[in-house]
């Protein structure tokens, strides 16, 4: 099963935190701008009340504040007596207020107001009546003063505090220094559940099975504990990429009705060491917290790969140290604590074997690609959103895409849409998914690609000789369409065919595989006694069907019952498991198997040399012909019924399918580039 998104069918987005770092930093700015300006306006020059005589005496004086509750005197001079260099001078020297201002420019303590009273009426009997000005009495302002003294401590205060906060997670994502060892594990519970359910996953009924079962395990345990049962730790899903492991795991957080705690393998790894460990034991101490509940880690073999591979004698691996603490952790657990943990991956092969151990993970369950009865219920699923013609039949869809995991399924559904509404259609029609079938597994067509005749023609011969080759070999798979479209990157044409699903594969079957696809090269050879590089994807493929026979499934009679091939090797093994003898036996009778299949096939071409240039000319005509068109051009196979392209189409489960087999077949002609090669049937 595919992830592919549905409306209305994913949690809702949690509303989006204000970004107020800017408005904090930028106040921060604004109160040292302020600080240092009123630092500036109130740095008044303190003087001695002697020289406050003076300037008095001397008529510089504007105007005296009296600061009631500060004990302060506050002296403005007058505009003509700043402009006196001694006065300027010295202002300017200890940074005063600009002298364009009303002051005050200086000041003086005084013991008490009465003495200062007395003092100053002594002092205004000196001068004359026009030059008394005498004081005002204020209530001054201690904020002014604070903010000087203390500003400079107080900003550095808020500073430290968001400081702290951004260290410890309050400031959001980027500095969560101190936070660091906290698990990253997204909880879903009653108020944020997840939408999809299991009737959003179709394809997948066993592993729908084993899964629901450990749902009712968390909604009604005593119906297995009071036979003696007990609640499974874990499971691991295990399977190929877009098959619908994680689609799974969402079903399950949204039918189990039970806090869902999902985080992937890399959220534990983290260039600090002991952060993974940490992260470990904080996400299981959650887990306990909330338990019942359900932990999913997807893509489990980033911390869960087997001790030591790899690794340097003697160097401390901190991934090693985080697979230990998951390790004791999944072990630690009480039998009726009601945590189960969900694991996902794609590589099992890598996973430590205490990882997978009963006990830990109790149960693995299979999640292979769907056979054609689950593609068929995959489209119907992903159908659903479309506005479709009567012509789409999901069972002819499922029947064409073999080899297809959910994933491109659901691609194929979206891509035909997209076909069709670039083609201002009402509906989307059969033409628009063989259109988006073939987007999927040659790539993008390829219109304004300018091929010379003799290259057209030389693709043309090379794909009616695969076509031939397959319509008049009994065991070759049936031929769904051959063209000589350019596609892709480097295919100047394919020939697709609709393999049978099985998982056993004969002799016989695997040389008429073989045959069919040497009938590119055998054509060549025939028709212009010559050989191009188009064939390389073939040969490709061709070498590892033959070595696989040899050296794998023991299908070579010098050779013997022998297989070479190690499913636990380890990812550095670089010792043959032959000697040099068997190596050179091994290639000598791989060679034979090649060269024999290939004189059989130019037999095979030259037996049925006018069919193939009738297919030669129609393809040079018409640039793609499908199944329908061999049989009108060179009349039904000459086999029987069951190897006709309806007995692949029925929907029955009696075909099933091959995970390495099932893939759709292409024989691509390349221009000098080797091609993504297919896997050698089994």
């Amino acid at each position: 099963m595919s992830d592919k998104p549905r409306p209305n069918k994913f949690i809702p987005k949690p509303p989006q935190k204000p970004n107020y770092q800017m408005w904090v930093i930028l106040a921060l700015v604004v109160v040292v701008f302020g600080i240092t300006y009123l630092n500036k306006s109130t740095s008044a020059i303190t003087i001695s009340e002697r020289r406050f005589e003076q300037m008095l005496l001397s008529n510089d004086v504007k105007e005296i504040v009296l600061l009631r509750n500060q004990n302060m005197v506050e002296v403005s001079l007058k505009e003509e007596a700043l402009e006196n260099s001694k006065y300027r001078k010295e202002l300017e020297e200890n940074n005063a207020f600009s002298l364009t201002s009303g002051g005050p420019h200086y000041k003086f303590k005084i013991p008490s107001m009465e003495i200062f009273d007395k003092r100053y009426s002594e002092l205004e009997k000196k001068l004359p009546e026009s030059q008394r000005i005498g004081y005002k009495v204020e209530e001054g302002s201690d904020f002014t003063s604070f903010l000087v003294n203390w500003g400079f401590f107080i900003l550095l205060l808020v500073g430290f505090w968001f400081l702290m906060r951004r260290m410890t997670g309050g400031g959001g994502p980027g500095g969560q220094i101190f936070n660091i060892g906290k698990s990253k594990a997204a909880l879903f519970d009653a108020e944020n559940k997840v939408k999809i359910t299991f009737n959003d996953v179709a394809g997948l009924d066993e592993a729908k099975e084993e899964i629901k079962e450990i749902v009712d395990f968390l909604k009604t345990p005593e119906k297995f504990t009071k036979l003696g049962g007990k609640i499974p730790k874990g499971a691991l899903l295990v399977g190929p990429p877009g098959t619908g492991k994680t689609l799974l795991a969402k079903a399950v957080a949204g039918e189990a009705g039970v806090p869902f705690f999902t985080l992937s393998g890399s959220d534990f790894v983290e260039m600090f060491v002991g952060v993974g460990a940490a992260r470990v034991r904080d996400l299981f101490k959650q887990a306990k917290e909330k338990a019942p509940c359900i932990v999913f880690i997807d893509e489990i073999d980033a911390i869960g790969r087997s001790r030591g591979r790899g690794q340097m004698p003697g160097s401390n691996d901190e991934r090693e140290n985080t697979l230990n603490s998951l390790l004791v952790e999944m072990d630690g657990f009480a039998t009726d604590s009601g945590v189960i943990i969900l694991a996902a991956t794609n590589r099992p092969d890598v996973l430590d074997s205490a990882l997978l151990r009963p006990g830990r993970f109790d149960r693995q369950i299979s999640i292979d690609k769907p056979d054609i009865v689950g593609r068929e219920a995959i489209f119907k699923v992903h159908l659903k959103p479309l506005k479709l013609n009567k012509d789409v039949d999901p069972k002819k869809l499922s029947a064409q895409t073999p080899g297809f995991a959910g994933a491109e399924i659901a691609n194929v559904c979206n891509e035909a849409a997209l076909i069709a509404a670039r083609r201002n259609k009402e509906t989307v029609d059969l033409q628009d998914f063989h259109d988006a079938i073939d987007r999927v597994i040659g790539g993008l067509e390829k219109k304004n690609k300018i091929i010379s005749p003799e290259e057209k023609k030389i693709v043309a011969y090379h794909e009616a000789g695969h076509a031939v080759a397959g319509w008049f070999l009994e065991h070759a798979d049936p031929l769904v369409k051959v063209s000589i479209v350019p596609r892709g990157v480097a295919a100047l044409g394919y020939a697709q065919y609709l393999p049978k699903e099985q998982f056993l594969y004969q002799t016989e079957q695997l040389i008429d595989e073989m045959c069919m696809t040497l009938g590119g090269r055998a054509a060549e050879d025939i028709v212009f006694n010559k050989i191009s590089t188009g064939a390389l994807s073939d040969l490709e493929r061709v070498t590892k069907m033959a070595y696989s026979m040899v050296t794998v499934y023991g299908m070579n009679d010098k050779i013997g019952n022998v297989s070479f091939y190690d499913s636990k090797q380890s990812e550095y093994n670089f010792n043959k498991p032959y000697s040099e003898a068997t190596a050179q036996t091994i290639d000598t009778e791989v060679r034979k198997i090649i060269s024999d299949a290939f004189e059989r096939t130019k037999a095979l071409l030259n037996k049925h040399r006018n069919e193939l240039e009738i297919l030669a000319q129609k393809l040079l005509e018409k640039e793609i012909i499908f199944q329908s068109d061999l049989e009108a051009l060179i009349g039904k196979r000459p086999f029987d019924k069951q190897t006709t392209y309806e007995a692949y189409t029925n929907g029955k489960r009696e075909t099933v399918a091959s995970p390495e087999a099932s893939e759709t077949k292409e024989e691509a002609v390349v221009e000098n580039k080797p091609e993504t090669p297919e896997a050698p049937a089994q």
